[in-house]
């Protein structure tokens, strides 16, 4: 059974961008061939690391979503382990989170649903058949700003 991975690995900062992509067609080579499949390849370029690794302070940034069986996974992470341009790896399952994330939104869609559907509301039933007090306050409302600025301008001239 296969299953959705991401792996991210680290290349030496002096590495040519030429034998930088040879090393990602090797690895996309043993993950074809060990019955995988490279769904995308993203190179994320050079960037700073958190801290120095084996005397680099950094590297550039690689990352592979595959779909492979899980002794491809462990056969991959050897050869990154034992490979010399590689100076730092991290795999990580992502079949189980986009489980995770596909519940969160369908109960998500579904509160919304929920809430979107009209309710009845008897308060604002009542409120909306007794128009009279909101206009009379609403009519007042513009009148005491008028007055208002009226005041501001009259202080503001003298």
């Amino acid at each position: 059974m296969n299953r959705t991975y991401e792996i991210m690995f680290i290349v030496r900062p002096d590495v040519e961008e030429a034998e930088l992509d040879k090393l990602i067609e090797t690895f996309s080579g043993y993950i074809t061939g060990g019955g995988g499949e490279v769904k995308t390849t993203e190179k994320m370029g050079r960037r700073r690391l958190a801290y120095t690794v084996k005397k680099f302070n950094d590297g550039l940034y690689v990352l592979l979503v595959v779909d492979a069986p899980a002794s491809l996974i462990s056969e991959i992470e050897r050869r990154l382990r034992v490979s010399e341009p590689v100076i730092k790896f991290i795999t990580v399952r992502m079949d189980e989170e986009n489980k995770r994330v596909a519940k969160i939104k369908a109960h998500r869609d579904a509160h919304v649903k929920r809430s979107a559907q009209p309710q009845v509301n008897h308060e604002a039933a009542e409120a909306a058949s007794a128009p009279a007090p909101q206009a009379e306050a609403q009519s007042e409302l513009p009148e005491s700003g008028e007055q208002q600025s009226a005041e501001v301008e009259t202080a503001a001239a003298s």
